[in-house]
C-alpha cells in the first residue's frame, strides 16, 4: 500500500520541473533550497509556539514549496546526488520536529500527544531507511501515510481550529498524525519482513517485488 499522495509523485515531479529549470538558470543550488525549507520549518515552529497559527500555516506551505523545489531543481540541473537525498531526508526529520515542537510549546496540544506523534514520524522514517539500507529492497515507500499526508492532517487541524473553538481539533489532528505514523511504521516493518523473508527464496517473485 503506497501513501496516497505518493501515487501522484510522477505528476507533481513533472509539473514542478519548469520551476526547477527556472531555479537552475538563476544558479540556485538544490541544497540551498533544502536549507531554506529547514529555515522555514524553524520559523513555522516559532510562529506556532506563539499561537500565530495563520502565519504558521503560510510558512508551513512555504516550507513544503521549498521542499518540492529542491528536488525539481536537482532533476532539472542534473545535480541530483546520493548526498542530496540523504540531506533532504535528514532535514525533513528536523523540520517535522520543529513544527511539532512549536505546537507543543503553544500549549494547545498536550505534550504527551506531541511526543507520541514525533516518535511515530521518526520511526516510520527509520524503518524505511533501515529497510532500504539493507541493499535488498529497491524501495520501502509503503504504508498508510507519508510526510505529505501527515503535514496535510496538521494543516487541516490548524485551519479548522478557529471554527471549532470549543473542540480540541488541533490536538485531534496531532493524535491522527501519531496514529497514522505508527501504523505506517508497522506496515513498513511487515512489508520488509515479507520481502526479505517470505519472497527471498523465489527469484521470480523477488524480481517482481523489488528485491535486488
Amino acid at each position: 500500500m503506497m501513501p496516497f499522495l505518493a501515487r501522484f509523485r510522477q505528476f507533481y515531479e513533472q509539473a514542478s520541473l519548469p520551476l526547477g529549470h527556472f531555479c537552475s538558470r538563476l544558479g540556485i543550488h538544490p541544497n540551498i533550497l533544502t536549507y531554506l525549507s529547514l529555515l522555514f520549518s524553524v520559523l513555522a515552529g516559532y510562529l506556532l509556539s506563539q499561537r500565530e497559527f495563520w502565519w504558521g500555516i503560510v510558512v508551513i506551505l512555504l516550507m513544503g514549496f521549498a521542499d518540492v523545489l529542491d528536488g525539481a531543481t536537482a532533476r532539472a540541473s542534473g545535480m541530483a546526488s546520493e548526498y542530496g537525498t540523504v540531506l533532504d531526508h535528514v532535514t525533513d526529520r528536523y523540520a517535522e520536529a520543529f513544527v511539532m515542537g512549536g505546537l507543543m510549546l503553544s500549549g494547545v496540544v498536550a505534550p504527551v500527544w506531541t511526543l507520541f506523534a514525533i516518535f511515530g514520524m521518526v520511526m516510520a522514517s527509520y524503518v524505511r531507511a533501515r529497510a532500504e539500507a539493507t541493499g535488498k529492497l529497491a524501495s520501502c515507500n509503503v504504508g498508510f501515510a507519508g510526510r505529505q499526508e501527515k503535514l496535510g492532517l496538521l494543516l487541516i487541524g490548524l485551519i479548522l481550529m478557529p471554527f471549532f473553538p470549543d473542540r480540541p481539533v488541533l490536538e485531534w489532528a496531532v493524535i491522527a498524525v501519531g496514529i497514522a505514523s505508527h501504523i505506517t511504521a508497522v506496515q513498513r516493518l511487515l512489508y520488509t519482513r515479507q520481502m526479505l523473508v517470505g519472497l527471498a527464496r523465489d527469484p521470480k517473485l523477488r524480481k517482481e517485488s523489488g528485491i535486488i
